[in-house]
C-alpha cells in the first residue's frame, strides 16, 4: 500500500469531494447505524454474480458492487473508466490506474470517526486508535528539532532527591510513582486539567506533573521536594511535622489527594449504575491503582452467600502467626508464619471462620448465625501494591518484624482471583465427597501476570530507621535510590532485600 496517496484520488476529491467515500464507508464498511447494517445485509452483493465476495469492492464513481477475486470490479473499471473503488472489508481505496491501494490521511480520519460511531451504536464503547500528534503538537515538534533519545542504557528519568530531614519516606514513594509508565505518559502528555485555576499552587497533581518534567529534563542534579512536602502537609494534615512518617501511610495519603485533585471537568466520577462496578471514577489514579476486593460471607446454617465488592489501592499482608494459633509452623497453611509473598496471599484469600463471638444476621435465615468470610480479587489493578505489615503496635509494645519474605520478579495473580477461588472451593468439596474423581489443575494464565518494578525497604528499628528504594528503569536495569544517591543494582540485590512495599505492574493491559 502506498504511503503518500496518488494523483488520481486527489483529482477525484478536488472534483467531487469526500462525500462519495463518506456514504460508502458509513453504510457498507463501518455500518454506523442499525439502518446501515440492514442496508448492507440486503444490498451488499456483487452486481455481476450476486454473491458477497470474494473481496467485494464498491465503485467510488457510481453505484456498482463487484468482486475483486473474480475480476468483476476490474472489468467495470475498464469498461466505464471508473478507476477508484473502496474495499468493503477494510475501507481502503484501490486505484486501478496505479495498480495499488492508496493512502489518504483525510479519508482515514473519516474512517476512524465512522468506526467509533459504529462501535458506540453496538454498545461496544470506544474503538482503540494509536496516538498521533495533533496539528499543534506537530508545529511544536517542527519548532523544537532537538530530541532526547532514550535507549536501554539511558539514565534519563533517574534523579536523586534531597533529604529535607526525615523525608526519606517521601523520597522513596516519589521514586516509585515516577516509574509507573501510564502515570508518566499521562503527565508528560500534559493531560491534567487543574481544578485550582485561582490558586494553582495548591494543586498536588500540577506539582507531580512538574516533577515528571524535572525528572525527564536530563538534569542530573538532586531535586528538592519542599513544595510537594508542603502540599502534602496542607491536604493531609495528619502527616504534617518533621518527624519520620510511615512510607505506606504517605503512599495512601498521596494517592488520596491525587485522586481528589485529578477529578477535573473531563475526569468526573461516573453517575451511571454499573453491575459489580469497582472504580466508577475515571481519573488516572483510579484507572491505574484501583482494584476490586470481593468479600464472600457464607452462613454456616443455610450456606447462603452474601457478596460485596469494595475498591482497594493496596493489599496489606500480615506476617505474624494468626491470633488463634497455638502451634506455629512456616508456610501457607492455617496457623503458619508466611515465608513468601505467595504464602501471604494464600493466607489473605483463605476462608476464615468468624466464630461464635462474631455472628452475623443471615438474610435468608433471618437470625444471627456463625459464618465464614473469604476475600478474593474480583478486579486486578494495573499496578498492584503490596504492604508487608512489618510494624506491630499494641498497648504494651511496638516492634518490627524483620523476617525475610521472599517475593518473585514475576507474579501470577490468577490463583487469588474470585472465580478461581470459587472453582477451587467447589473442586475441593467435590473431591472430598468423591475421592476417586480426578482433580484437574487449572492452566497457567498470562493475563494476570505482573512484573516487579519497585521495592521500598526499611532498615533499622521501629524507633530509628531509614527508607531506601529499588526501582526498575528499563527491563533488567535496576537502581538503588538512597535519597540523593542513585547507584546501579542487580535483580539479585532486589529479591534478597527485606521488602516493605512491593510494586508490581500488569504485563498485559486490556483496553476499555
Amino acid at each position: 500500500m502506498s504511503a503518500h496517496g496518488c494523483l488520481h484520488l486527489n483529482n477525484f476529491k478536488a472534483a467531487k469531494g469526500t462525500r462519495p467515500y463518506r456514504l460508502i464507508h458509513s453504510f457498507f464498511v463501518a455500518c454506523t447505524s442499525s439502518e446501515a447494517r440492514k442496508r448492507k445485509a440486503k444490498s451488499c452483493l456483487c452486481h455481476v454474480c450476486q454473491r458477497r465476495g470474494p473481496r467485494l469492492h464498491a465503485c467510488l464513481h457510481c453505484i456498482f458492487f463487484g468482486c475483486y477475486g473474480a475480476g468483476h470490479i476490474q472489468a467495470h473499471s475498464q469498461q466505464r473508466k471508473h478507476f477508484l473503488a473502496v474495499d468493503l472489508t477494510y475501507g481502503v481505496v484501490c486505484c486501478f490506474q496505479c495498480g495499488d491501494y492508496v493512502y489518504d490521511r483525510e479519508l482515514e480520519i473519516i474512517a476512524q470517526k465512522h468506526q467509533t460511531k459504529a462501535s458506540l451504536s453496538l454498545g461496544l464503547g470506544q474503538v482503540y486508535h494509536s496516538w498521533e500528534p495533533s496539528e499543534e503538537e506537530i508545529e511544536l515538534l517542527k519548532k523544537h528539532t532537538r530530541r532526547k533519545k532514550i535507549t536501554d542504557s539511558s539514565i534519563i528519568g533517574l534523579r536523586g532527591l534531597v533529604n529535607l530531614g526525615n523525608t526519606c519516606f517521601m523520597n522513596c514513594i516519589v521514586q516509585a510513582l515516577l516509574k509507573v509508565p501510564l502515570l508518566r505518559d499521562f503527565f508528560l502528555s500534559d493531560r491534567h486539567i487543574c481544578q485550582f485555576q485561582d490558586e494553582p499552587g495548591r494543586c498536588l497533581v500540577c506539582e507531580i506533573s512538574r516533577l515528571f518534567q524535572e525528572f525527564y529534563s536530563g538534569n542530573k542534579a538532586p531535586l528538592t521536594l519542599h513544595r510537594l512536602l508542603h502540599l502534602i502537609w496542607t491536604h493531609a494534615r495528619h502527616l504534617a511535622g518533621y518527624e519520620q512518617q510511615d512510607a505506606h501511610e504517605f503512599f495512601i495519603a498521596t494517592l488520596d489527594v491525587l485522586h481528589r485533585h485529578c477529578r477535573g471537568p473531563n475526569e468526573q466520577q461516573s453517575t451511571q449504575p454499573q453491575e459489580n462496578s469497582v472504580n466508577r471514577c475515571t481519573c488516572i489514579i483510579d484507572k491505574i491503582f484501583t482494584g476490586g476486593l470481593q468479600s464472600d460471607v457464607v452462613c454456616q446454617a443455610c450456606h447462603g452467600v452474601s457478596t460485596t465488592v469494595d475498591p482497594f489501592w493496596d493489599i496489606s499482608l500480615d506476617l505474624g502467626p494468626s491470633p488463634s494459633t497455638k502451634v506455629v509452623t512456616t508456610g501457607s497453611g492455617p496457623g503458619s508464619i508466611p515465608t513468601s509473598l505467595q504464602d501471604c496471599l494464600e493466607r489473605f484469600t483463605r476462608a476464615e471462620h468468624l466464630g461464635s463471638s462474631a455472628k452475623i444476621k443471615c438474610s435468608r435465615c433471618l437470625s444471627y448465625q456463625e459464618s465464614t468470610k473469604q476475600l478474593t480479587m474480583k478486579k486486578l489493578p494495573v499496578v498492584a501494591s503490596f504492604h508487608l505489615k512489618r510494624f506491630e503496635h499494641s498497648n504494651r509494645f511496638h516492634k518490627k518484624i524483620s523476617s525475610f519474605i521472599a517475593f518473585p520478579e514475576y507474579l501470577d495473580m490468577s490463583p487469588f482471583m474470585s472465580h478461581r477461588r470459587n472453582i477451587n472451593n467447589n473442586v475441593n468439596s467435590t473431591s472430598s465427597d468423591r475421592p476417586d474423581r480426578p482433580v484437574h489443575k487449572p492452566l497457567i494464565s498470562t493475563e494476570n501476570m505482573y512484573s516487579l518494578f519497585a521495592v521500598i525497604n526499611h532498615v533499622g528499628t521501629i524507633e530509628a530507621g531509614h527508607y531506601t528504594a529499588y526501582i526498575r528503569q528499563h527491563r533488567d536495569h535496576w537502581f538503588k535510590c538512597d535519597d540523593h544517591l542513585i547507584t546501579k543494582a542487580d535483580i539479585r540485590d532486589v529479591l534478597q532485600s527485606e521488602g516493605y512495599l512491593l510494586f508490581y505492574h500488569k504485563m498485559i493491559l486490556e483496553y476499555e
